[in-house]
Protein backbone atom coordinates (compact mmCIF):
# COMPACT_ATOMS: atom_id res chain seq x y z
CA UNK A 1 0.00 0.00 0.00
CA UNK A 2 1.12 2.96 -0.66
CA UNK A 3 1.05 6.38 1.94
CA UNK A 4 1.38 9.79 1.77
CA UNK A 5 2.99 11.92 5.23
CA UNK A 6 3.12 15.59 5.14
CA UNK A 7 5.14 17.79 7.26
CA UNK A 8 6.36 21.39 7.59
CA UNK A 9 2.89 22.74 8.67
CA UNK A 10 2.36 25.65 10.80
CA UNK A 11 2.05 29.18 12.09
CA UNK A 12 3.63 31.70 10.03
CA UNK A 13 2.89 36.10 9.83
CA UNK A 14 1.90 37.42 7.08
CA UNK A 15 4.90 38.10 4.62
CA UNK A 16 6.53 34.72 6.07
CA UNK A 17 7.58 31.45 4.72
CA UNK A 18 6.45 27.82 5.54
CA UNK A 19 8.28 24.74 3.32
CA UNK A 20 5.60 21.95 3.33
CA UNK A 21 7.21 18.40 2.58
CA UNK A 22 5.10 15.24 1.42
CA UNK A 23 6.31 12.04 1.43
CA UNK A 24 4.96 8.62 0.14
CA UNK A 25 5.90 5.40 0.69
CA UNK A 26 5.28 2.15 0.38
CA UNK A 27 4.71 -0.47 -3.03
CA UNK A 28 5.61 2.21 -5.34
CA UNK A 29 6.75 1.61 -9.30
CA UNK A 30 7.04 5.15 -10.43
CA UNK A 31 5.11 8.34 -9.57
CA UNK A 32 3.47 10.45 -12.15
CA UNK A 33 1.77 13.66 -11.15
CA UNK A 34 2.06 15.13 -8.02
CA UNK A 35 -0.27 17.98 -6.60
CA UNK A 36 -0.72 20.03 -3.63
CA UNK A 37 -4.72 21.00 -2.39
CA UNK A 38 -5.83 23.31 0.37
CA UNK A 39 -9.02 23.99 2.13
CA UNK A 40 -9.98 26.98 4.01
CA UNK A 41 -12.69 27.08 6.54
CA UNK A 42 -16.34 27.07 5.03
CA UNK A 43 -14.58 26.74 1.27
CA UNK A 44 -14.35 24.14 -1.10
CA UNK A 45 -11.20 22.49 -1.77
CA UNK A 46 -8.35 24.49 -4.12
CA UNK A 47 -6.14 23.01 -6.74
CA UNK A 48 -2.89 24.65 -5.45
CA UNK A 49 0.08 23.68 -7.66
CA UNK A 50 1.32 20.63 -9.68
CA UNK A 51 4.50 19.02 -10.95
CA UNK A 52 4.35 16.39 -13.46
CA UNK A 53 7.16 13.53 -14.24
CA UNK A 54 8.92 15.92 -16.21
CA UNK A 55 8.86 18.45 -13.65
CA UNK A 56 6.90 20.98 -15.11
CA UNK A 57 5.02 23.18 -12.91
CA UNK A 58 2.11 24.73 -12.96
CA UNK A 59 0.32 26.77 -10.19
CA UNK A 60 -3.23 28.64 -9.33
CA UNK A 61 -2.93 32.34 -9.91
CA UNK A 62 -3.38 33.80 -6.56
CA UNK A 63 0.09 31.95 -5.60
CA UNK A 64 2.09 32.21 -8.41
CA UNK A 65 5.62 34.01 -7.78
CA UNK A 66 5.02 33.26 -4.20
CA UNK A 67 5.07 29.07 -4.19
CA UNK A 68 7.46 26.88 -5.32
CA UNK A 69 6.43 23.64 -6.12
CA UNK A 70 9.56 20.87 -6.42
CA UNK A 71 9.90 17.01 -6.53
CA UNK A 72 12.33 14.57 -5.50
CA UNK A 73 12.24 11.53 -6.81
CA UNK A 74 14.84 9.42 -5.25
CA UNK A 75 13.25 10.44 -1.88
CA UNK A 76 9.69 9.72 -3.43
CA UNK A 77 8.81 13.28 -1.78
CA UNK A 78 7.48 16.65 -3.03
CA UNK A 79 8.37 20.30 -1.78
CA UNK A 80 6.22 23.28 -1.64
CA UNK A 81 7.96 26.29 -0.47
CA UNK A 82 5.72 29.40 0.47
CA UNK A 83 7.01 32.72 0.54
CA UNK A 84 5.22 35.93 0.94
CA UNK A 85 2.25 34.27 2.56
CA UNK A 86 -1.14 36.20 3.08
CA UNK A 87 -3.48 35.51 5.57
CA UNK A 88 -5.86 34.47 2.48
CA UNK A 89 -3.05 31.34 2.36
CA UNK A 90 -4.29 30.24 5.36
CA UNK A 91 -6.16 26.64 5.02
CA UNK A 92 -5.42 23.05 5.42
CA UNK A 93 -2.99 21.63 2.70
CA UNK A 94 -3.15 18.25 1.57
CA UNK A 95 -0.94 16.25 -0.69
CA UNK A 96 -1.87 14.12 -3.21
CA UNK A 97 0.07 11.97 -6.31
CA UNK A 98 -0.44 9.56 -8.63
CA UNK A 99 1.10 6.57 -8.33
CA UNK A 100 2.04 3.73 -10.28
CA UNK A 101 2.37 0.38 -8.02
CA UNK A 102 4.43 -2.50 -8.73
CA UNK A 103 1.73 -4.68 -9.88
CA UNK A 104 1.67 -1.26 -12.60
CA UNK A 105 -1.74 -0.47 -11.23
CA UNK A 106 -2.51 3.47 -10.85
CA UNK A 107 -4.26 5.31 -7.92
CA UNK A 108 -4.42 8.68 -6.72
CA UNK A 109 -3.35 9.18 -3.54
CA UNK A 110 -4.05 11.62 -0.76
CA UNK A 111 -2.04 12.83 2.45
CA UNK A 112 -3.78 13.37 5.88
CA UNK A 113 -3.80 17.43 5.22
CA UNK A 114 -1.40 19.76 7.28
CA UNK A 115 -2.65 23.39 8.70
CA UNK A 116 -1.13 26.19 7.81
CA UNK A 117 -1.91 29.54 9.87
CA UNK A 118 -0.99 32.65 8.47
CA UNK A 119 -1.63 35.50 11.28
CA UNK A 120 -0.43 38.18 13.21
Amino acid sequence: QVQLVESGGGLAQPGGSLRLSCAASGSIFSIDAMNWWRQAPGKQREWVAGISSSTTTTYTDSVKGRFTISRDNAKNTMYLQMNSLKSEDTAVYSCNMVVRSIARSVTSVWGQGTQVTVST
